[in-house]
């Protein structure tokens, strides 16, 4: 990368921050959905709602970490990996950057509804259980549809074209560009009914992503925070 100001020093460094977050969210998330909570495993609205209502607080947080949180911290990384592209490919960087801030706007806004949507069924089960169940198989599909249970086509768009820009760019290592183009077409595929499983591949391979995408962010930035101390 070209010199960087301090201002840019910092935006890296919070981006590589941000990076690490979202690797650590979803190693939070999958042994807490799969064995803590294993709401996948539940198939009716009954199953579903008493679990809800038996895990309401471990839920809402979990929630609140891996979607809410998660997208705010999506948005931080979205916008320094902008910085890295724009001189690179200014309109594919734009679009990109477009993917992954509606990536981040959708997660936040799943993750509220599911939370409101638990607090309400939560209270409505107290009085009438049959109509919390209904209530919550009006609630479940939109936050699921937002938070990409249908594919991850944002996710999916977003790391390809950062990856595709990057590799152009020399701006990340070409072995994690080429890991995110993986990722990338994962997460597209995924949006095609038969193909949904490539959903799992996407978000086990952004672990690693992240993770690698962190690191490098973080440590360009010491890096370049030394030489221009030097200068």
């Amino acid at each position: 990368m070209e010199a960087l100001t301090r201002d840019d020093s910092r935006r890296q460094r919070t981006g590589g921050a941000a990076a690490i977050y979202l690797a650590l969210a979803y190693i939070a998330a999958m042994p807490f959905f799969l064995l803590v909570v294993d709401y996948q495993g539940a198939t009716t609205a009954a199953d579903k709602v008493a679990l809800v209502v038996g895990n309401y607080g471990s839920m809402y947080a979990m929630y609140l970490v891996t979607y809410v949180v998660f997208g705010f911290a999506l948005g931080v990384l979205a916008l320094a990996l902008y910085d890295r592209m724009k001189a690179i490919a200014p309109a594919t960087a734009r679009a990109a950057t477009a993917a992954g801030l509606l990536w981040a706007v959708a997660l936040v806004t799943s993750g509220m509804v599911f939370n409101y949507g638990m607090t309400t069924v939560v209270s409505l089960a107290k009085t009438d259980l049959a109509a919390a169940r209904l209530t919550w198989q009006a609630i479940e599909p939109v936050a699921q549809g937002l938070g990409g249970a249908g594919g991850e086509i944002l996710g999916g768009l977003w790391v390809l074209l950062v990856s595709c820009v990057a590799l152009r760019g020399r701006s990340l290592p070409k072995a994690l560009c080429v890991l995110g183009i993986i990722i990338g077409v994962a997460g597209l595929v995924s949006a095609v009914p038969a193909l949904n499983a490539a959903a799992y591949l996407f978000g086990l391979a952004q672990i690693v992503w992240f993770t690698c995408v962190g690191v490098v962010l973080l440590k360009t930035k010491a890096v370049a925070a030394a030489e221009g101390s030097q200068r």
